[in-house]
């Protein structure tokens, strides 16, 4: 069995001691971080996170800080999404695009006050591209990686277990809003987000030195809510359509295509180096787009592009897919165009492992 050789490529994460304790099986590589993939098994975890809670290193979500008079400036620069009424507290989730209005990144932006910002990315040079940009606009404005790791706690007793270790007040947080609560004298922001549909929250912990008595209290404050270490899950994130970046959509995607045009104020993010030809996409409107895909029989693991096939035509591509246990079907995601995107339409997909038939869904299972 192969496995992955330690360097100082691949960092560690301040959780990764509590991670490994934990008897984490499988991980990947995302922002030259490890990211657990497996614990119990794929279909154990799925089944634990929609009835328990679980505790969730996404270190790899690295932030980018935005600090200084420009720091507004530049994140408009970043978006098509409108961000002039977002306030302090709130958590955007900002398609990133470049100058042909291509994905570079979709990651939720807090805005801690109006000169700084924190930017926590999907797996992607995402810093780069933004010291590029205040750079070449002479921007008073500091950008880098802050000591920053979030901790996510998601399932159905999430609120339990934060008012547990941080108090009632984490109750009040609403969806993709933050606050700042204490913990042994210092003050975290957390967040009610994170990447599954059964609820949760997002601690940004500041220093590394935090990671594992936060992780440790966690854990010791819901043992009698079954809370387990976990890690995003293949099979929910498909059922929600929770799209990842790299596999479900590339820079050779637009925010429309991939379904996110309701995050695009075009109109009005002025100051947005895609903007213009995110003009022109939304008047056409795009030729292919992202939609649910159900798959019959057993499947290998998706490891790589699968066409869509309409007979010997390539109308699509699925890149991501599981058998869901709840309903009894290899649920999917793809990209299809317009011209067989329609709900109910039936299709093939050349999976690695031989043909098999499919259906385009509107909407996703959760």
């Amino acid at each position: 069995m192969a496995v992955i050789s330690p360097s100082r490529r691949l960092r560690r994460t301040p959780f990764s001691d509590g991670v490994e304790a934990a008897g984490v099986k499988a991980y990947t590589v995302y922002n030259r971080m490890l990211l657990p993939t497996v614990f119990r098994s794929v279909v154990e975890d799925y089944h634990h996170l929609k009835h328990a809670v679980q505790i969730w290193d996404v270190s790899v979500e690295r932030q980018v800080e935005l600090r200084g008079p420009d720091a507004a400036r530049l994140m408009q620069m970043l978006t098509p999404r409108d961000l002039r009424g977002m306030l302090p507290g709130q958590c955007y989730y900002v398609p990133i695009v470049d100058e042909t209005g291509g994905m570079l990144n979709d990651p939720v932006a807090l805005k801690l006050s109006e000169d700084r910002w924190w930017v926590s990315i999907a797996d992607s040079d995402l810093l780069f591209w933004i010291k590029a940009m205040a750079y070449g606009y002479r921007l008073d404005v500091l950008v880098d990686e802050p000591d920053v790791s979030p901790l996510a706690v998601q399932g159905p007793l999430a609120d339990d277990l934060m008012e547990r270790v941080f108090g009632g007040g984490i109750r009040a947080i609403k969806f993709f809003r933050f606050g700042w609560f204490d913990f042994n004298g210092q003050s975290f922001a957390i967040a009610r987000s994170g990447y599954s549909k059964q609820g949760g929250f997002e601690i940004y912990v500041e220093g590394t030195q935090n990671g594992m008595p936060i992780w440790n209290a966690l854990m010791e404050a819901g043992k009698d809510l079954d809370v387990y270490a976990g890690c995003p899950n293949l099979i929910e994130r498909i059922e929600g359509g929770l799209l990842s970046y790299g596999n479900d959509m590339t820079r050779d995607n637009t925010p429309h295509e991939c379904g996110l045009g309701r995050f695009c104020s075009t109109q009005t993010a002025i100051g947005c180096v895609g903007r213009d030809a995110l003009l022109r996409v939304a008047k056409d409107g795009p030729t292919q787009q992202i939609r649910a895909i159900s798959i019959e029989g057993d499947i290998p693991p998706c490891d790589r592009i699968w066409p869509l096939m309409a007979g010997t035509k390539r109308v699509g591509q699925v890149t991501s897919a599981a058998r869901s246990p709840d309903y009894d079907t290899v649920v999917a995601i793809g990209m299809v165009k317009i011209t067989h995107w329609d709900d109910g339409t039936e299709l093939t997909v050349e999976t690695s492992d031989g043909l098999r038939a499919a259906k385009v869904h509107e909407n996703f299972w959760i």
